[in-house]
């Protein structure tokens, strides 16, 4: 997923951040539970418009027979994966003071402070012992990049969806989307709650 040019460009990007202080480093972030609760709101969003989307009994009993609600699953999903990105950046003191391209600023935060770092793989191999699961390296590392790659995905779909038109949102898509959130959502709890 990310070959070494990008990782490159990342760390260059976030120095730059850092050097301007439109990204500071505390000791510990105030606004983690909010960014949560963010998270965990868009989450139900997301499973809601699905469920409604796909259950024309309930479609009906709304008054709402052709309702679609597959492109907000896709958005809900994204912005669930986005908030708990900001929530474990937070939580980690890591904070965000601009508001132009808050979106791939906070990916280049999360691959920079998290990936490039190994602390997603350690905090997954870590968890897997945890659960009693026998988990090499390897497994933990798969995963790190499996949630990252999750991230990316949906940060892309919900540009894509969102600003070109013609594009119609499919089932599946914002079924996969859901289910990407889903994953994201309780891995990177799992992380915040063990700090």
């Amino acid at each position: 997923m990310l070959d070494k040019k990008t990782e490159k460009e990342i760390e260059k990007n976030i120095r730059k951040l850092f050097a301007k202080r439109d990204i500071i480093k505390e000791k510990k972030g105030k606004y983690t539970e909010f960014f949560l609760k963010n998270a965990q709101d868009s989450f139900n969003s997301a499973k809601l418009l699905f469920n409604v989307s796909i259950n024309n009994n309930l479609k009906n009993s709304l008054g709402f027979p052709n309702f679609n609600g597959y492109l907000w699953v896709i958005n809900s999903s994204y912005y669930s994966m986005f908030y708990m990105a900001r929530a474990l950046l937070e939580s980690n003191g890591v904070k965000i003071k601009t508001e132009q391209s808050i979106h791939a600023i906070t990916y280049d935060a999360l691959v920079y402070y998290f990936y490039l770092t190994k602390k997603i793989e350690k905090s997954l191999i870590e968890e897997f012992q945890r659960a009693g699961i026998e988990a090499s390296e390897i497994l933990g590392k798969e995963k790190a990049k499996q949630l990252i790659e999750g991230y990316s995905n949906e940060k892309y779909k919900r540009e894509r969806f969102t600003y070109e038109m013609g594009e119609i949102a499919m089932q599946n898509k914002a079924k996969t989307s859901l289910e990407r959130a889903r994953l994201f959502n309780q891995e990177i709890r799992k992380m915040i709650n063990t700090k």
